[in-house]
């Protein structure tokens, strides 16, 4: 297996993963159905270097990201691989817990970088690493049939990168009650609703159609505009208020483009309204 920084954006090669653009929109699809979209070494170097090219394209303005079928959005490492090959520490087969890679780092969008809105849409059972994808989405959407639920206890293994990046998605109550009861405990689609962690619940049918045109509508906005916007609310989110506040003048100066402002002048000028979806 190459090295994952190695790997070039060539879809069409791509074993684990679908990647189309669509209408200013990249969509990304978790294709590994026989292992219910568990990641593996290839698709660890595929999904990043799909979020490093989606970078430097800008016909891309926003993404989505989902998986084949309705049974499993992604089940996290997949188990059955080399695990020597994932980094170091003893865990893994090599002798220094200190060399130890994380996978999130290739598989989260804004691990790689990526500074555009991204939409998860989570089919199925999502669980333990696929908590990666999600906990560094912009806005997350699930189908009905959706679960979620974190594993590594049950399994003996210490649950630590997962919980911490969901942290900034869920109370932390609930953040406890996912990661300590394993596998004896899965949240459902309504209750992700019901805390947050989701912004919509639609049926297993019309959860592609939901994702488009949340994609689309953003996409259609100006990306400078966008991506700024993107970056002042990731940056108080990590940030304390005044630490945010500090930044903010920099992230508005670099986020106003002069071509942007001008249209935008132009269709309020104009007395043309958007009619809005009342959700």
């Amino acid at each position: 297996m190459p090295n994952v920084a190695d790997v070039p954006f060539e879809p069409a090669d791509f074993e684990t993963i679908k990647v189309e653009i669509v209408d200013n929109v990249g969509w990304v699809t978790l294709d590994r159905p026989d292992a219910m979209h568990a990641f593996n070494h290839r698709m660890q170097a595929e999904v990043r270097a799909t979020w490093r090219a989606f970078r430097e394209l800008d016909e891309v303005h926003a993404a989505v990201l989902t998986a084949s079928g309705d049974r499993s959005f992604c089940v996290g490492i997949d188990r059955g691989q080399d695990m020597s090959a994932m980094g170091g520490g003893k865990l893994y087969g090599t002798s220094n817990n200190f060399m130890y890679d994380d996978p999130g780092d290739d598989l989260g969008p804004k691990s790689c970088d990526l500074w555009k809105p991204v939409i998860a849409a989570v089919n199925g059972v999502c669980c333990g690493g696929a908590f990666y994808f999600i906990a560094e989405a912009d806005i997350i959407i699930a189908s009905d049939n959706a679960t979620f639920f974190d594993p590594h206890v049950t399994y003996g293994m210490a649950a630590v990168y997962e919980p911490m990046k969901m942290l900034q998605r869920m109370p932390l109550g609930e953040v406890m009650r996912l990661t300590l009861l394993g596998n004896h405990e899965r949240m459902s689609a309504e209750t992700a609703h019901r805390i947050g962690l989701v912004s919509d619940v639609v049926p297993s049918d019309e959860l592609h159609d939901a994702a488009a045109w949340l994609a689309n509508t953003i996409a259609s906005q100006p990306p400078v505009a966008v991506q700024a916007s993107m970056r002042a609310i990731w940056a108080a989110n990590d940030l304390s208020r005044n630490e945010a506040m500090a930044v903010a003048p920099a992230i508005l100066t670099t986020g106003m483009d002069p071509e942007a402002l001008a249209q935008g002048q132009e269709s309020f000028t104009s007395g043309k309204r958007i009619t809005p979806k009342i959700r």
